[in-house]
């Protein structure tokens, strides 16, 4: 039996995962799935496959062309979450801090150089017209950290997935001035070069049925409430996130890979753009 190593956070977008590992979908196919939880997010996850930890990873977009293009040797082997990720964008709860517009000149606590909370800063900067080589930076390594910073006061604001925080919000913990979709898709599934060339068949299990529980997942009857209970969110908070999220079972386009890199090459977070069909494994 071949086993497959996958990273991934503990987030709600990953449920899938976990209900076909519980229901021994992929042990039936002759797969073992370990699933890794990465509180810290893309910048641990991109640092696993290069050191040969994980297999592959449920890994943000952006974050996983950057660092395929500054020589991670991994390949994108299909988008999870097609849907744009919404980043919210956080102040401590006791923050007089009113409006993004207040941040140019802030500490941005990020969960490490690479990550999504990193590339998201500098592409909202951007955007705002800020002057990106300026942006100063924390790093808080997990949500926790960024709870200790934002209170303490080593950093002024903190961007991660607007449900994910918000019971942190709710308590009052965290204040969020406002929200920030990403300009693509959500998640990819990423894996190691030398993994995928050595592990075709079980690469191929383990998308189809990923594939097929996403491609039902909204249909699980009282999906919501599991949802809620598990990742101890509201109801109505889990039913808005649902209606805002697709998974998807295809594989990246060429043009969604050129446009995320014109835009990491204009902030100069990668040094060279690469062919996009560099980016894609074939299977």
């Amino acid at each position: 039996m071949t086993t497959v190593r996958i990273g991934g956070v503990p987030e709600h977008f990953n449920l899938p995962w976990h209900l076909a590992i519980e229901d021994e979908m992929f042990i039936e196919q002759g797969v073992h799935v370990q699933w890794i939880d990465f509180p810290e997010g893309t910048g641990a996850m991109n640092k696993a496959l290069r050191d040969n930890e994980i297999d592959l990873a449920v890994i943000l977009t952006g974050g996983i062309i950057k660092d395929i293009a500054n020589g991670n040797p991994s390949k994108i082997l299909q988008i999870f979450v097609s849907s744009p990720l919404q980043w919210g964008v956080h102040v401590a709860g006791s923050s007089t801090l009113q409006s993004i517009e207040e941040l140019e000149d802030k500490v941005c606590a990020i969960s490490r150089y690479g990550s999504g909370s990193h590339v998201m800063a500098h592409v909202q900067a951007e955007q705002r017209g800020w002057n990106t080589d300026e942006l100063k930076f924390k790093v808080i390594n997990t949500l926790d950290g960024a709870i200790t910073a934002l209170t303490e006061g080593t950093a002024d604001y903190f961007m991660w997935e607007h449900f994910t925080t918000k019971p942190i919000v709710d308590k009052g913990v965290f204040k969020r001035l406002g929200d920030f979709p990403t300009p693509w898709s959500c998640f990819v599934i990423a894996g190691r070069e030398d993994f995928i060339a050595e592990h075709y068949d079980a690469i191929n299990v383990v998308l189809e049925t990923i594939n097929t529980v996403s491609a039902d997942f909204k249909n699980i009857p009282s999906i919501d409430r599991t949802l809620a209970n598990r990742y101890e969110q509201q109801l109505e908070d889990i039913q808005k996130w649902l209606t805002m999220t697709t998974w998807s079972q295809e594989q990246i386009t060429n043009k969604e890979i050129e446009r995320i890199q014109s835009r990491l090459s204009d902030l100069k977070m990668i040094d060279n753009k690469l062919e996009a069909s560099l980016f894609k494994a074939t299977l």
